[in-house]
């Protein structure tokens, strides 16, 4: 009876606790699906952000690209490494020397585990400017925006400070150099130096040819001040009549003995007062011969004239003072009677704040450059390549690339009428069919990182 009695008891406790037990087994299927959930969708929303960030390593142009007018991706989580030291940089040169320094250092950085300080610019060399980092770029962007590749400081800790006794190796590396170099040279020194201060950072960094996972995309933007401006001076150019407009940028150099001889004067004593310079010594007519000159405002019409550039297009002149002031316009106006700067586009006193910042005044200059309908460089210097490769990163906008040893020989043949004009611009148009910016390889030559095709005016491997 007792045996029964129990067999009952325990019948009915089963039957009281098959209904917790279910609703303890419901409990944790439901606490197992909802982490299931939590965990796919953490997953796919960092798929998601990859996506968008435009698959932010292609190559050492991402840090390079500007952002004026486009949106910007959500930001990706810190990357979390250990530092193995702080490098400092002073970027030499005008603002794309500088641009493009600054997309090296970060490539160097992310390749050698280190901490960047924001850069230092240059202040005392031709261009004089006093701008700062900060007057030029977006700096919390800047570090925001590359967290997920390299740290990047304001400024070093009190510790490295000169004035608790610490003094940092100071170098320029060489230039063109491989990753191998820094990597097998440079690293080494952090671990007794802790802090390396790169005094020069123009071209240190092999032209083509760097491992594919160092990269970033739109971490150099321009301020907002900076920024506003230029979007005002593209609007003011696409409302005016007629619409479309082409942009000339370098500076247009004058003709005749006196004057060139004059220029040379002032380069060779420039020259001279920087020990690295290597060439001493220039001759306008041999470098005019080889193509290395700039365009003068003359030859500039006729070529213009040549690739059937109408009367009445505008003409943006995206450079700083023209050598002999606006009268050596002349031949380039009445070629061409709409010819503006942003000088002239913009009133004086919402110029007045970049007065005396060169710097600063080339960013509005490559702001409106990067979004022209054509863009025509009059020189192939550090500007027009970061133009060009900025126009082939936003669609392969129309950039012709001036053979100027080719245009230098035919325009003297006009000149002494050993050719005709037809058969001068037939032979300019010809010689130009295949120079527009089109999507093109890279001509890479093995060891001779210095000859190949620059990389930030074609950025081919980051576009395919």
């Amino acid at each position: 009876m007792e045996s029964v009695v129990q067999v009952r008891s325990e019948k009915v406790q089963n039957l009281q606790q098959g209904p917790v037990i279910l609703r303890t087994r419901l409990k944790v299927w439901f606490i197992t699906i909802c982490a299931i959930i939590l965990i796919w969708t953490g997953v796919v929303q960092l798929w998601h952000l990859r996506l968008l960030s435009g698959f932010t390593r292609l190559t050492k142009l991402s840090v390079c690209v500007d952002e004026t007018m486009q949106s910007l991706p959500p930001l990706l989580p810190p990357r979390n490494y250990t530092s193995n030291g702080f490098l400092q940089v002073s970027c030499n040169g005008g603002l794309t020397q500088m641009r493009a320094a600054i997309c090296d250092m970060v490539t160097v950085a992310r390749l050698l585990n280190l901490t960047l300080v924001v850069p230092q610019l240059d202040k005392s060399s031709f261009w004089a400017d006093p701008s700062d980092f900060e007057d030029i770029f977006d700096v919390r962007h800047f570090i925001d925006s590359l967290r997920d590749e390299v740290l990047i400081i304001k400024r070093l800790p009190k510790k490295f400070g000169r004035r608790y006794g610490y003094h940092p190796l100071v170098m320029p590396p060489v230039s063109w150099s491989s990753d191998m170099y820094y990597l097998q040279q440079i690293l080494p020194l952090f671990s007794k130096h802790k802090v390396i201060n790169f005094n020069r950072t123009d071209t240190r960094l092999a032209n083509n040819g760097i491992p594919l996972e160092l990269q970033n995309f739109h971490a150099l933007k321009f301020t907002p001040k900076i920024e506003a401006l230029g979007r005002k001076l593209v609007h003011i150019l696409q409302q005016r009549v007629p619409y479309p407009y082409l942009v000339e940028v370098g500076r247009l150099f004058p003709k005749g003995p006196r004057l060139k001889e004059r220029i040379t004067t002032l380069l060779n004593m420039s020259i001279y007062a920087f020990p690295w310079w290597k060439e001493k010594e220039i001759v306008s007519d041999e470098k005019r011969s080889q193509g290395l000159c700039p365009l003068t405002p003359e030859e500039a019409a006729l070529v213009l004239q040549a690739l059937s550039i109408e009367k009445d297009m505008q003409i943006y002149i995206a450079s700083g003072d023209i050598y002999g002031s606006e009268q050596r316009l002349t031949a380039l106006r009445t070629a061409f009677p709409k010819i503006v700067k942003k000088e002239m586009l913009l009133d004086p006193e919402e110029l007045q704040q970049f007065q005396n910042h060169t710097s600063q005044m080339a960013a509005l200059d490559f702001i409106v450059s990067t979004a022209s309908n054509i863009f025509i460089p009059s020189y192939d210097g550090n500007m027009a390549k970061l133009v060009e490769g900025h126009r082939r990163y936003r669609g392969y906008k129309k950039t012709i690339q001036l053979d100027r040893k080719t245009l230098v020989r035919l325009l003297d043949l006009l000149q002494n009428r050993t050719l005709s004009w037809d058969e001068s611009s037939a032979a300019v148009q010809q010689s130009h069919e295949e120079r527009i910016g089109q999507p093109a390889r890279q001509r890479v030559i093995e060891d001779k990182p210095k000859e190949e095709d620059y990389f930030y005016a074609n950025p081919h491997e980051c576009l395919v």
